[in-house]
């Protein structure tokens, strides 16, 4: 996995990747890394206000997927194009509301409405959308897709479907008696039934251009984003054209010309007439086309936010007739339908093909060893160009999201161009209400926050969780650093970070570094209850707990993190062969230390450790360090140290603090501790809130073996791992375990200056959000 600390270093903004990726030395070689610039960090965020909190609802049938498990399934915000001001709001589960104000009023139970409704399998199924047709205020028209299956699947024929369908989508015409009532009365009629073969991937949006005015040729055209019912990965069905399936089609809900007799199909359509295509189609070759919008300047250009099979997360220019190349390709890379594991690049004369690739895209880069068709935590949720006028410094952004974890991005539409490099894809932060620098995971309460955009006809942009059924409005920006938490002469060291903020979406016990190492971690045995809301530090708002679970019996299943390979871990390199190594993080003891022996009966043993972090050494067994902060037993007492090994196998040194440890550590307090291993010199520091501690050495002699003449370095070896909280992060034996709280751990590949310890304590301190 790329860092995104250091890709803003060695990287410049300017180089954007480009669309067709670098060609591999032979054509039929995987691309390891599709797209190696992650989302680089912004110096913008944005600051929300609460606008509304939605019913809680349940999907129906039971579900039996975790994901499906929300408060409030809400999925979009619009304002209904009357002049009122109100803004719509659909539930997956039924219900759609109207905001006029902060409280939710229902409008329409489309759930209710049929018997066969269904939304309680696939990520998509239920209420899926709706849109409101521009003359609105005069016809009373809008218009909804819904899922429906059980019985729906007997009686009633799909205009078209796959074969073995289980589901189908349903688009229907509901005209209100009275337009500017706050709950519906009426009638409806259906325009359009499609069947699929899966609870994936089915009909995602319906919209009307909103950019179009009368007499326009694409006003009050309805434009249908259908998916590929998940089979594309294994059919050419998203480039047939026969089909509607993985496709964007354009059809005239006012007309009746279409076969069955419920639309119309717009003459100027780019397959209209042409032998064995379907003349709804508007542009094709798509898996699962998520959110499409218009840019209402620049020539009104529609883009689209396109979930990818394996890799890619991308944004397209949509245009009549293109060709988006699944599932032929994913993104600007090949892709095989007999390896669904690797992309390639795309072959000498792809230029013949006529496929249409993305404008800004990112990739997933899922944890080492995580299985190459198991679900990475990724998906992106389209977005809107920016036009309104609360908040300037995003005119001209288009701001999206990915709604697994919740990342809010934005690109310049001006350079989303298609036959150019990718747009440069920025990440932005997030303010509370409060002004607190949040994730939105914090704001949604869940590592799956279930984000998506909305905007109204001011252009103003929303923000909404499925996890907590929230709404907030974007209100302004804050300028902040790149990276607020680390000191920018540390950036380029630092060889792993762990704010405890970036839980890996589909296993939280998982931990995502945030260092340039990409070496992930585990929550040990506490898994993701092991995350606590208490930041040590403002800008801060998760910690992980660390502890003794059963201090009376002997097992291994106390509370740590870290990780372990007997064969080194090759992504720690950034310890091999080095002339220093700095640990440092905040900690906060919280419970009993030093804690009962568990391996032995006498209630009057207590270990002799206190584990808080360090790296391993590339001969360990899961204990053995090349760079340790702990507490030990030092001359009979317990002591804060910094323990270091040089060489594997080699001797260790220890620097004990001079000042008793309990007051170093008082409970429940947060102190920022540093430990610095300068192997050249011979030499170890500790530090306290930015201030260096007195202490001493407790082994005499030359044990890391520096008196000899030229420079000394540590072992060339990978460290086996990372241990946080107790020994053996292997989790086969425990010793020495900490009821403590830890935040920010940080392990960089060299010593760090007393200058620098200090500053770093004081930047994030300081009043910084």
């Amino acid at each position: 996995m790329t860092t995104v600390s250091l890709l803003v270093t060695a990287l410049p903004t300017s180089q954007a990747i480009a669309q067709t990726p670098p060609a591999a030395p032979r054509a039929d070689a995987p691309v390891t890394d599709p797209i190696p610039q992650d989302p680089v960090p912004s110096t913008l965020g944005l600051t929300l206000a609460d606008v509304a909190t939605f019913p809680k609802s349940e999907p129906v049938p039971a579900p039996i997927d975790p994901r499906l498990m929300r408060h409030a399934r809400i999925n979009f915000l619009g304002e209904i194009p009357d002049g009122s001001g109100r803004r719509f709001v659909p539930d997956l589960n039924g219900t759609m509301y109207l905001l006029n104000g902060a409280t939710p009023g229902a409008y329409l139970d489309v759930r209710a409405q049929f018997p066969d409704f269904f939304s309680g399998r696939g990520m998509g199924s239920g209420f899926g959308f709706v849109t409101f047709h521009p003359e609105f205020a005069r016809n009373g028209r809008f218009y909804t897709v819904h899922s429906e299956a059980f019985g729906a699947l007997q009686p009633k024929t799909p205009d078209w479907t796959q074969p073995n369908a289980i589901v189908q989508s349903v688009v229907t015409e509901w005209t209100a008696a009275d337009p500017s009532a706050n709950t519906f009365s009426g009638t409806h009629r259906e325009v359009l039934r499609l069947g699929f073969a899966s609870y994936i991937h089915a009909i995602q949006q319906i919209d009307f251009n909103p950019t179009a005015r009368p007499r326009d040729k694409d006003y009050g055209l309805l434009y249908v984003a259908a998916g590929d019912g998940g089979i594309g990965v294994s059919t050419n069905v998203p480039q047939d054209l026969a089909v509607p399936q993985g496709k964007i089609l354009r059809i005239d809900p006012m007309g009746r010309d279409s076969a069955n007799g419920n639309y119309g199909i717009p003459r100027s359509n780019p397959f209209v007439g042409k032998p064995g295509a379907l003349g709804e189609i508007y542009a094709y070759g798509m898996r699962d086309p998520h959110r499409f919008s218009w840019d209402p300047r620049d020539g009104d250009r529609m883009f689209l936010g396109h979930i990818g099979e394996h890799a890619i997360e991308a944004v397209y220019e949509v245009k009549a007739g293109d060709n988006f190349g699944w599932s032929e390709r994913e993104g600007a890379f090949a892709f095989k339908k007999d390896d669904r594991c690797n992309l390639f690049p795309l072959p000498a004369d792809d230029k013949k093909y006529g496929y249409t690739y993305p404008v800004a895209a990112y990739d997933h880069d899922p944890p080492a060893g995580w299985p190459c068709t198991k679900d990475s935590g990724h998906a992106i949720s389209g977005g809107f160009v920016y036009r309104g006028n609360a908040v300037p410094e995003l005119r001209g952004k288009y701001v999206f999201a990915d709604l697994v974890d919740g990342r809010v991005f934005y690109t310049n539409a001006n350079e989303m161009r298609r036959g150019r490099k990718l747009a440069t894809i920025y990440d932005l932060k997030i303010f509370d209400p409060a002004g607190k620098r949040v994730t939105t995971a914090d704001l949604a309460g869940d590592a799956r926050v279930d984000l998506r955009l909305g905007t109204d006809r001011a252009g103003e942009l929303y923000l909404l969780a499925k996890a907590n059924g929230k709404l907030w409005k974007v209100t302004g920006t804050r300028r902040v650093p790149v990276n607020p938490d680390v000191l920018p002469s540390l950036q380029r060291n630092l060889a792993a970070f762990y704010d405890f903020e970036h839980a890996f979406v589909p296993d939280p016990a998982m931990e995502l570094d945030q260092g340039f190492s990409g070496t992930n971690i585990s929550l040990v045995n506490g898994g993701k209850a092991m995350r606590v809301k208490d930041g040590a530090y403002p800008g801060s708002n998760t910690s992980i707990q660390t502890a003794q679970v059963n201090p009376a019996t002997a097992g291994n299943d106390d509370w740590k993190a870290g990780l372990y390979s007997a064969t080194g871990v090759p992504t720690l390199n950034a310890f091999n062969g080095v002339k220093g190594t700095t640990v440092m993080g905040w900690f906060k003891v919280t419970g009993q230390n030093p804690n009962l022996n568990s391996n032995t009966p006498d209630p009057n043993d207590y270990y002799n450790a206190i584990g808080l972090a360090g790296i391993l050494t590339g001969d360990s067994d899961g204990h053995g360090v090349r760079a340790l902060l702990e507490l030990i037993n030092v001359n009979g007492e317990l002591r804060l140290v910094a323990l270091g090994r040089r060489l594997d196998g080699g001797s260790s040194q220890t620097f004990a603090a001079q000042e008793d440890w309990r007051t170093l550590l008082p409970p429940n307090e947060w102190v920022f501790l540093a430990a610095t291993f300068d192997f050249d010199k011979g030499t170890m520091a500790l530090y306290k809130n930015g201030k260096p501690l007195d202490g001493f050495y407790a082994v005499t002699g030359d044990p890391w073996g520096v008196a000899t003449p030229g420079r000394h370095y540590s072992s060339e070896t990978d460290p086996r791992g990372i241990k946080i909280g107790g020994s053996f992060p292997q989790n086969t034996r425990e010793s020495n375990p900490c009821n403590c709280r830890m935040d920010s751990l940080m392990f960089l590949g060299r010593t760090v200056s007393a200058a620098e310890v200090q500053q770093q304590y004081r930047r994030v301190t300081t009043a910084r959000p």
